[in-house]
């Protein structure tokens, strides 16, 4: 016998739906300032939101929030326009040519099995403090989710419709612009959102080995001089400046792939 349970379902207006996040942050925000004031730790340990939001506005006046600001933002586009760009090209030869795919493979998925942070220092002495180094680590890190998305999104088109551009005797690059880049777009956006948000780890992550500028300069300074407030106001420009990456990213999946949701169903 069969039991059969009343299943709840909360259903939220569509006029109501954009206040969830900014009401969930606010409980968060009253959270943590009960968590300031309640004694349990001290002020340099977990500043109340004001201390933080003081820092910031500080950061802000004196100018530099921006300046470390611009030469993150610099090193994650350049690093993730770089790293996408050669992972969509290698992955689409991948996913064409099984004899690339058996001979790069292996090697590629052990350049991912290799945390970052461990040839980051290597990167710094062989490429220099300066950006370039910042550029390769911040790359390498996005490069490979956008690599395999690229490769599933390629291999997930249907023989039918290659053999439909065949039977009409499309050329190569006829077959790539009408079939293969529009039927693999979903999968390879999804990358590149994923990419969107790992470039600024990257970025930092080549800041904390090596660097006198930067929002992680920021943060290895702020941790240096135990000025809590600073780190967590440069995290929290860090996370903003990765929803801004993820959110041009999103717009970027409603501008090409528009098409998907006015079809014909």
């Amino acid at each position: 016998m069969t039991n059969s349970y009343p299943v709840t379902r909360i259903t939220i207006s569509s006029r109501w739906h954009w206040l969830l996040a900014p009401a969930f942050g606010a409980i968060l925000l009253v959270l943590w300032e009960l968590l300031a004031r309640s004694g349990w730790y001290a002020d340099f340990i977990v500043p109340p939101p004001g201390d933080v939001a003081d820092r910031w506005i500080d950061l802000v006046d004196d100018g530099s929030l921006a300046r470390h600001t611009a030469v993150t933002l610099r090193e994650v586009l350049t690093g993730l326009l770089l790293g996408v760009a050669a992972a969509f090209w290698l992955g689409y030869g991948i996913a064409k040519s099984r004899l690339l795919a058996y001979t790069l493979t292996p090697y590629l998925v052990a350049l991912q099995a290799v945390p970052v942070v461990a040839i980051a220092p290597l990167l710094i002495i062989w490429f220099g403090p300066g950006i370039a180094s910042k550029v390769i680590i911040c790359g390498l890190l996005v490069f490979f989710p956008m690599l395999v998305n690229t490769v599933i999104g390629m291999r997930a088109i249907p023989v039918e419709l290659r053999d439909l551009m065949i039977s009409l005797e499309a050329t190569p690059l006829q077959t790539f612009w009408h079939l293969e880049l529009p039927a693999a777009m979903p999968i390879v956006i999804g990358g590149l959102k994923v990419s969107a948000t790992l470039s600024v780890i990257g970025a930092v992550v080549g800041e904390f080995v090596s660097a006198s500028e930067g929002l992680g300069y920021l943060i290895n300074f702020g941790r240096g001089t135990y000025d809590t407030p600073l780190v967590i106001a440069a995290v929290f420009t860090l996370t903003a400046l990765a929803l801004v990456l993820y959110g041009l990213a999103s717009w970027l999946d409603h501008l090409l792939l528009s098409w998907q949701e006015t079809r014909p169903r």
